[in-house]
């Protein structure tokens, strides 16, 4: 049977009840004859305070006389330990209960002189240099946990509206977006061109290969076999963008329904978010308390005011997303126009500052854009009547600005065919997508979200390289 977790420990009763506590020691103070231990496991953001008294031992531990000096002198920050003891009503403001030690077992000591996550402050930049233990501090845990709960939140709400979870390839020979910003995988000698004469006959694959930018083509293809599903898996994008909304290997969840509309696109991404930000109240909230606390507004590190996470999940979770089309935003935009970096004009994609305007200063809350216009679009997506924009949404959000991208799909061939024309694609490498327009076509739509950028929305962390455990961008694939 799996030992009980520091938050198991922590919900029962006072009673003196025999427990042991597993975990990491956070921090260590003594008083006297006391020495006050407070044991962490990660199941939770609080941890457990356990009380040594020196005179109860008697100079023992355990019944190895001589060992205690030894063994309390191992407790510091960071040592794994085990601890018997008692669960008794504690004393202390803010603890029902805490645990009267018995015997101390310390499995792993962390000397001071090394140990790199002493008891003070560490800058997040600090922190992502050590990736390995950085999940040992209270914020990284606390994003660890939200993660964890979210991802177990993205599979629950799909499974209750009947999608199935596929798994697309992480390699193929496609270009999804077609923006060329494609990782390639080859066996061929790295120092050799990137086409060698021969073709890529003596290549693993025997063609160009590549990490997966989308699974989005792939998941139309089981939409229009099983009607619903969705992707939830990594993703590759070579983008060289040192920014703190962008990583080279990120996950992106992608449900691509059959028979389905913008407008059913739209209804599901609004149902979706709002799905979420509930779960992340309900079921992360000692987390969430800590990000509105420390995290709320300002730079990430709790420096600056403005509206707490907890309020703005609790707002859009219970709101009525803003819907407007890109000319109508654009329209918007125009009348502050010198208040940008750039200048909103028509024909161009929105900036990350027009999003949050749009958001923070028109709606008041979450912004759905459509109908863009077809040059700054992928080639897949449905162009509406006037031939000049298409049958795609963006769903922004205050703080972050975009956090879903989708589309209703374009199910004419001929159409589809054009447009691959006009951008110079091959359309032979896409011959199976195309024959989903030839074999029982139907309208269908779906969309994508970066679960980073979620996680950055909920927690307010201000990078995106610390809410992933191990971030891969440009000129980082350490650990």
């Amino acid at each position: 049977m799996l030992f009980p977790l520091v938050r198991d420990i922590r919900s029962l009763s006072p009673e003196n009840q025999d427990v042991t506590v597993r975990g990491w020691v956070r921090t260590k103070r003594e008083m006297k004859n006391l020495i006050f231990v407070e044991v962490n496991d990660g199941s939770s953001l609080s941890g457990i305070q356990c009380v040594f008294d020196r005179e109860k031992d008697g100079g023992g531990n355990d019944g190895a006389a001589g060992n205690t000096a030894e063994t309390l002198a191992a407790l510091g920050t960071g040592a794994a330990v085990e601890i018997r003891g008692r669960l008794v009503p504690s004393p202390a403001a803010g603890q029902d209960a805490e645990v009267a030690v018995s015997g101390i077992t310390v499995p792993g000591s962390a000397p001071a002189e090394s140990y790199p996550l002493q008891k003070k402050h560490h800058s997040l930049e600090f922190l992502r240099e050590r990736a390995h233990l950085r999940a040992r501090t209270n914020t990284f845990g606390a994003v660890a946990r939200v993660r964890s709960g979210l991802a177990f939140a993205v599979h629950r709400f799909f499974r209750e509206r009947g999608f199935q979870y596929m798994h697309t390839p992480i390699i193929t020979s496609n270009d999804a977006e077609g923006a060329g910003s494609m990782f390639r995988v080859t066996t061929l000698d790295p120092l050799a061109s990137a086409k060698p004469e021969s073709g890529y006959g003596g290549d693993f694959f025997g063609r160009a290969a590549y990490l997966t930018v989308s699974g989005q083509l792939e998941a139309e293809t089981y939409a229009c076999a099983l009607s619903r599903v969705y992707t939830f898996g990594p993703a590759f994008r070579a983008e060289n963008s040192n920014t703190v909304r962008h990583l080279a290997e990120f996950w992106m969840i992608e449900p691509e329904m059959a028979f389905a509309s913008l407008e059913d696109d739209m209804d599901l991404a609004e149902d979706f978010l709002k799905s979420l930000f509930t779960a992340a109240l309900q079921d992360c909230a000692e987390d969430i308390a800590f990000f509105d606390k420390h995290f709320s507004g300002g730079d990430g590190r709790g420096n600056g005011a403005g509206k707490g996470i907890a309020e703005t999940l609790e707002a859009a979770a219970t709101s009525k997303f803003v819907r407007m089309t890109y000319t109508e935003a654009v329209r918007e935009l125009e009348k502050s126009a010198g208040s940008f970096e750039y200048r909103p004009c028509w024909g161009r994609d929105l900036q990350s500052e027009h999003e949050k305007f749009l958001t923070e200063k028109i709606a008041g809350g979450p912004v759905i854009v459509t109908s863009y216009p077809r040059e700054i679009k992928a080639f897949y997506m449905k162009m509406n009547d006037d031939e000049k924009t298409v049958r795609a949404m963006d769903v922004l959000v205050p703080r972050l600005g975009e956090i879903i991208g989708g589309s209703q799909r374009e199910d004419d061939l001929q159409k589809l065919s054009r447009r691959m024309e006009e951008l110079g694609m091959k359309k032979d490498s896409y011959w199976w997508y195309l024959d989903l327009r030839r074999y029982g076509s139907v309208p269908h739509s779906g969309f994508g979200l970066g679960f980073e950028r979620l996680i950055q929305y909920v927690t307010g962390m201000i990078n995106i390289r610390d809410v992933i455990p191990y971030p891969r961008a440009a000129g980082q694939a350490e650990f």
